[in-house]
């Protein structure tokens, strides 16, 4: 019999007293220092600040990076006519919509962030395996988004001070002085940043927002001016009939994936989230009608750089570099750069801050792990990485690659097996009896159909003959999780739905 309950005893949020990690000294509800700390905790309902405005500024800064215009503009390149791209990324759009709502309705309910929602599936110490996969692969890419972000500083340093040109003459570790200037005034900031926890980067991201909407609008209808309003719609012949389909359903599903690992841990700002509604409303103009809008901008870049001389850009900063009047350049520029660190810090910051903070909970807050998280990202000589084909196709590619099966297995599970009723007291306690301990706190029902799915996603990446479906791998993935999962579950029919509002905390973190 399925059970309704509450540890609640007024409808009020119930803050316990702290003290050390945040655990009340009585400890009456049984928790575990290695399990809750202060970030690791639910969010109370009461407080909640991520409304519709703030989804939707989520996806205006990530949707217009410059990694997905060149994606998108690639497109173009491809022999795909505007009409074409215009319908692929329709159609991705429409599933990115419903995937982030299934997605961020998680962190709605339950106000947990990534890694303690993996304790569901994978157990209370399993969950430590998708935690530090979604982690690994973020904070590469946040030292290699910050180096490109660095590159984009260094030309603008220049444009004003040419003779800071003379300090690329010296390198150290790889990297010229000038380069490691901007690297770590961009480093530090976005530390700074992020040490005020995640109010600051929704305030950042609110911000950054309208910045990004202006320029790319003013940016296109520059170039339209540029071009006498004439914009060509294709490069020449473009594909038709089954081949069409097949290009606009590939890419489609291509777009879907560079999502990939934000499907997974969308619940870390939905945690903060008023309702259901307001991540509904903040995903459809963020992510169907911004879309649009994205598209519009591609096809109108492309289009109109085409008419003019025959050539297609391969990125925005293409036409930004080409702005004549060194202060609008500038000013294009800056906005790129206050794009770029928006994309950063969501999505390449908040997970690997929480996947450390959820390894090291009696010692680690969200802070420290932010400032570990951005040594880290400087360590690893991150334009190293960047120069490196091998370490971006095999140990970034083969970890991206896992990211499809986990996103399967983990939603399977809590939406299918245990139909969205979720014990959140029991995420945070190491009693045998608890429903997320399963085998000295590892669910291996999870562990295997990751195991199965993922050599599945791995061979789907890594061998050419397989290359024909590679568009389709992170939904391959995702279908080889959850069915594997499905297979081999343990069914429960006796599943509590217990809220966490007697342990949580303001959510200011």
């Amino acid at each position: 019999m399925r059970q309704e309950l509450s540890e609640t005893v007024s409808s009020e949020p119930i803050i316990a007293p702290t003290t050390g990690q945040g655990i009340d000294p009585a400890n009456p509800h049984e928790l575990s220092p290695s399990l809750y700390n202060q970030d690791l905790a639910p969010t109370t309902r009461q407080g909640r600040s991520w409304n519709a405005y703030s989804i939707f500024t989520l996806w205006a800064n990530d949707v217009h990076s410059l990694g997905n215009y060149a994606f998108a503009i690639g497109l173009f390149a491809l022999g795909m006519s505007a009409g074409q791209i215009l319908g692929a990324l329709g159609i991705g759009a429409v599933l990115l919509f419903a995937l982030l709502n299934f997605s961020g309705f998680m962190g709605e309910k339950t106000g947990v962030p990534f890694p303690v929602m993996s304790r569901i599936a994978f157990g209370i110490n399993g969950a430590q395996i998708p935690a530090l996969i979604r982690g690994a692969v973020a904070i590469a890419w946040f030292g290699i988004q910050t180096y490109l972000a660095s590159q984009v500083l260094s030309v603008m340093v220049i444009a004003v001070a040419p003779g800071a040109a003379g300090l690329q003459d010296s390198s150290f570790l790889g990297l010229n002085t000038l380069g490691w200037i901007c690297f770590v005034t961009l480093w530090v900031l976005q530390l700074i940043i992020v040490s005020y926890g995640m109010e600051m980067i929704r305030k950042y991201e609110a911000f950054a927002g309208p910045v990004i909407l202006v320029t790319f609008l003013a940016l296109a209808i520059w170039m339209l001016i540029e071009s006498g309003f004439s914009i060509s719609l294709s490069t020449g012949e473009t594909k038709t009939g089954g081949a069409m389909w097949a290009s606009m359903f590939g890419a489609a599903a291509l777009w879907v994936s560079i999502y990939g690992t934000f499907v997974l841990n969308f619940c870390d700002f939905t945690r903060g989230a008023q309702s259901k509604k307001s991540i509904v409303k903040g995903n459809f103009f963020g992510i169907p009608l911004n879309m649009l809008f994205f598209g519009a901008i591609v096809v109108v870049l492309t289009g109109t750089q085409f008419s003019i001389n025959g050539t297609i850009i391969t990125s925005p900063s293409d036409v930004v570099s080409a702005i004549p009047n060194t202060f609008l350049l500038l000013l294009a520029s800056a906005a790129l750069l206050v794009l770029t660190i928006a994309v950063n810090l969501m999505a390449n910051f908040v997970a690997p801050t929480y996947a450390l903070t959820n390894l090291f909970p009696k010692k680690l807050n969200f802070r420290s792990a932010a400032m570990i998280s951005g040594v880290i990202g400087l360590v690893i000589l991150p334009w190293n990485l960047y120069n490196s084909p091998e370490i971006i196709n095999y140990f970034l590619g083969g970890l991206g690659a896992l990211l499809g099966p986990l996103f399967g297995i983990i939603m399977a599970d809590y939406w299918l097996i245990r139909k969205a009723r979720i014990n959140v007291m029991d995420l945070y306690r190491t009693n045998p009896e608890g429903t997320y301990f399963f085998t000295r706190g590892v669910n291996y029902r999870a562990v295997g159909a990751l195991v199965i799915s993922s050599v599945i996603a791995l061979v789907l990446a890594f061998v050419p003959a397989l290359h024909v479906v590679g568009s389709f791998a992170w939904f391959l993935g995702s279908g080889a999780g959850a069915i594997a999962y499905l297979a081999l579950a343990k069914r429960q029919h006796d599943l509590a739905d217990i809220d966490g509002e007697p342990i949580a905390v303001a959510p200011t973190h």
